[in-house]
């Protein structure tokens, strides 16, 4: 998988960091990610996917309603968001890929996690986005308009592997907060 710390502590910015990946790099970057999530809830049951973790520092400044801007994320919060914004990562980097120009807006479908209460749920969750990330990469012409970009404060210029690697790096930002909900989850039922 790779690792994020030099483009987060701003040593690198992310054109250089993604210079040397493929389409077929991110699709085995995609495999391994969801499949280190599905890892981390491998011993979970359902009513680990709904279990309401201690969470001091939760703070949601999107939350659909004010109650919920303070609330501590369930499992399966956690992986309808994070699927969410690695999908929408994916879309729009396919059309940056297409030669597509930067459209203001978002491209962005986030499954209602009060819904998710299986861990089947959750697994057929990251089994679908795997499958749409996957195939959205299928969607990137030969050769791809690698050159396509727009400028973003927070990652600089940002081309289709850029935008496709933010969703990754979205990912990876939620890992340590899926294994302590994991755990908390695993430690109450015991």
């Amino acid at each position: 998988m790779l690792d994020f710390t030099l483009v987060r502590e701003k040593k690198i910015t992310y054109k250089k960091f993604v210079s040397d990946l493929t389409i077929d790099d991110l699709g085995d970057l995609t495999n391994e990610m969801i499949d280190e999530q599905l890892k981390i809830i491998s011993d979970c049951e359902d009513v680990d996917v709904v279990f309401i973790p201690q969470d001091p520092e939760a703070h949601d400044p999107y939350a659909s309603s004010e109650d919920e801007v303070q609330m501590p994320w369930t499992l399966g919060h956690i992986i309808v968001h994070t699927t969410a914004s690695s999908e929408e990562s994916a879309f729009l980097a396919a059309e940056l890929a297409r030669g597509v120009q930067n459209r203001e807006g978002r491209s962005r479908f986030e499954v209602d996690w009060e819904t998710i209460k299986s861990i089947s749920q959750v697994r057929d969750r990251l089994e679908e986005s795997r499958r749409m990330r996957l195939a959205s990469l299928n969607i990137w012409p030969d050769p791809p308009h690698l050159d396509n970009f727009y400028i973003s404060p927070y990652s600089g210029l940002t081309n289709p592997l850029v935008r496709f690697v933010l969703g990754l790096a979205h990912d990876d930002s939620h890992l340590d907060h899926l294994k302590d909900v994991v755990n908390q989850a695993l430690a109450a039922r015991k």
